[in-house]
């Protein structure tokens, strides 16, 4: 792990540029390296992976943490200053660099690499709210429970770092199939709709009888999560049941669950509670 600390006399920061970053946009992590050394105290770090990336963190002292990268390595960066209790005392900083940005996009980061690194130098700490489950994970936009996958998941081409050509090569083998011939194609099992117990701060809010085809569940405002259960339609489409709360409990058949880019399961029995202002992220001041 390479690390260069610069001679300026301003902010403290620990930068800590995610390898993904690095080997799919090197120009923008130059550019936000510049931005913020014009500006700040740089000490940059270089991890080669995440053993390395947790270490940079927990060894950041005064410094406040910037992480260089895309969602993956800004849940990594909380959920790791989440495990170690330190979430609190730390406001996190991030400059978007990568493929899956759509997370940073809605917690108000800029997308672009000079007025978000700008965003880190003259911005302020946004206190917000953080999913935790009951095995200690972190949620930091949304949690969702697709239907129940009968076969193999097929990897989100879009969701694959350094895979763009996976989509390419998916749409060119449907365009070269001949219509004639779909049996092969089509003997790919659907999913299904999920049996679940939702419960929300102890209060049923869908039961196993009643098959649902998604549940989310995202933060809210002062410390209440935003539930939504899709039960399965017949003939007219069902109305989505809602509820807010501060304790959402998911349980039934063993069912995954997607936690902002990260899928988990199977499990049987999940908890999420909800702590309010639980970590802070610098955004831009506004206009």
């Amino acid at each position: 792990m390479a690390e260069v600390a610069t001679s300026a006399t301003y902010e403290q920061l620990l930068v800590v540029v995610d390898p993904v970053a690095r080997r799919s946009d090197g120009e923008s992590v130059r550019i936000a390296k510049d931005v913020l050394a014009a500006g700040a105290a740089v000490k940059l770090c270089l991890p080669d992976g995440p053993e390395e990336f947790a270490r940079a963190l927990a060894r950041r002292g005064s410094r406040r943490p910037v992480v260089v990268g895309d969602d993956r390595a800004l849940i990594r960066a909380v959920s790791l200053l989440h495990r170690h209790r330190e979430l609190t005392g730390c406001a996190l900083s991030v400059v978007p660099v990568g493929g899956v940005l759509s997370l940073a996009r809605s917690l108000g980061v800029p997308m672009g690499t000079v007025a978000a690194a700008r965003a880190v130098l003259d911005g302020v700490e946004r206190r917000m709210d953080l999913l935790v489950d009951d095995s200690d994970g972190v949620v930091l936009g949304a949690l969702r429970i697709p239907p129940v996958q009968a076969g193999p998941e097929a990897p989100d081409p879009e969701a694959v770092p350094g895979r763009p050509w996976l989509r390419t090569c998916q749409s060119l083998v449907r365009t070269l199939v001949p219509a004639a011939r779909p049996s092969r194609l089509a003997s790919a099992p659907e999913p299904g709709p999920s049996r679940l117990r939702v419960e929300v701060d102890g209060e049923t809010l869908v039961d196993l009888n009643q098959p649902v085809e998604a549940v989310s569940v995202s933060p809210s405002a002062s410390g209440m999560a935003a539930v939504e259960v899709r039960p399965v339609s017949v003939g007219a489409e069902a109305s989505p049941l809602l509820a807010e709360g501060r304790t959402v409990t998911v349980s039934g058949a063993h069912f995954r669950y997607r936690a902002d880019t990260v899928v988990s399961g199977p499990v049987r029995t999940r908890t999420w509670v909800v702590r309010e202002g639980a970590w802070g992220l610098t955004v831009p001041a506004g206009p």
